[in-house]
């Protein structure tokens, strides 16, 4: 007999999950409210920390396609400020692999692999404590019953009120978000800019930050600390009335700076919630929660990789509960609900003291990246960056 498993969302950590579960032998239903895999951007870079993320795809057996795909020249970093003035130029070494960049359309590509994801299937509501396990109900009226539900269904999960009252809140910062293509050819100047890996400007209470993908496509982000409803007299879908209010807002900032938004494509309007700090719940058997539907944090390079590393701990847990061992492949027996419970308990001891201490890290961090005193940003920039 083996555990009826559901993860609920295709990002990064239910993939993550769902491969190293499949990795030890064992099958779990993918279930994703998409209704393809191309439904919708997959959005911008990720920087995969070798201790976090980097170790989820190991664990996953993905570490040469990871090494394959992946831009370490992508962790250069140049700091501006307002004026254009460069403050810092860090540049990678040829070997240094800490926190190299892949889209994340090719990661949620590389981790999707053999995985049959259930396309098209959103979950509603999540209901433990059925008689014969953990109730999921479907947008169309159907509903199944599985051992175990993991949500993995991001900052607005379906799954959370199966276990916690939390809700997020807004931060005070926004984002707004748009993008350059083929930057090389169309625009040189802006790619000298952008490098080969990020670039950021800071001033009082707003920032500009530039990110290169792969394909010579380029992320821009305007982030600044306004009301949630800043945009109430503003028509998001009219891109010129969006670029010329963000102009506004950086009025007096270096021309190349402010040419990442003239050229700008589509705007889209990123408010930054989170979740309490330590958000922890009381325990409830067959339910759980990874990455942001347990613990949304400022989008610092963190969020991701401990999602990752939490859906391949998970996994592993389960996986060595089941078999006795951590092999690879092969595996067969099974365990019963106290064991499995138990493994749960455990990673979500874990989860909470490590995603807590993030959360307090990145919190304290966008405080001093979107900050009255734009020296902040670069004195925290000093600090994590290798001399």
């Amino acid at each position: 007999m083996r555990h009826r498993i559901a993860v609920v969302g295709s990002g990064p950590a239910g993939l993550t999950f769902a491969r190293v579960l499949h990795r030890h032998g064992h099958t779990v239903a993918v279930l994703e409210r998409d209704p393809a895999p191309d439904a919708r951007p997959p959005g911008g870079t990720l920087d995969l920390h070798e201790e976090l993320g980097q170790l989820a795809l190991d664990k996953a057996g993905l570490s040469a396609e990871f090494l394959a795909l992946s831009r370490p020249e992508g962790q250069a970093m140049r700091i501006l400020d307002a004026d254009g003035t460069v403050l810092r130029d860090w540049r990678p070494r040829p070997d240094d692999r800490a926190n190299p960049e892949i889209d994340r359309g090719q990661l949620r590509d590389l981790l999707l692999g053999p995985l049959d994801v259930q396309w098209g299937r959103g979950v509603t509501q999540v209901v433990p404590g059925a008689r014969d396990g953990v109730l999921v109900h479907f947008a169309d009226g159907r509903q199944e019953t599985f051992d175990l539900v993991v949500g993995a269904d991001g900052a607005w999960s379906r799954v959370r009120s199966a276990v916690s009252s939390a809700a997020p809140h807004y931060t005070g910062v926004t984002y707004v978000e748009t993008s350059l293509d083929d930057v090389d050819a169309r625009h040189p100047d802006l790619a000298r800019l952008v490098g080969d890996g990020s670039v950021a400007a800071y001033g009082v209470n707003r920032a500009l930050v530039a990110q290169r993908n792969s394909g010579g496509h380029v992320k821009v982000y305007a982030q600044f600390r306004a009301p949630v409803d800043w945009h109430a007299n503003l028509d998001l879908a009219d891109v010129e009335a969006v670029r010329s209010s963000l102009l506004a807002l950086f009025d007096g900032w270096a021309a190349p700076v402010l040419d990442l938004l003239r050229h700008g494509n589509a705007f889209v309007h990123r408010p930054l919630y989170v979740l309490p700090v330590s958000h922890t719940w009381t325990h409830v058997p067959g339910v759980t929660l990874l990455g942001d539907a347990a613990h949304l944090m400022p989008p610092l390079g963190a969020g991701a990789n401990l999602a990752m590393l939490e859906g391949a701990e998970l996994a592993e847990s389960i996986a060595t509960g089941a078999t006795g061992a951590t092999g690879a492949t092969g595996a067969t027996g099974a365990t019963g609900p106290v064991e499995l419970d138990e493994a749960i308990r455990a990673f979500e001891e874990q989860m909470w003291a490590r995603a807590g201490r993030w959360a307090q890290i990145t919190t304290a961090g966008l405080e001093r990246l979107v900050s009255p005193d734009p020296a902040e940003a670069l004195a925290l920039f000093d600090q994590v960056q290798p001399s």
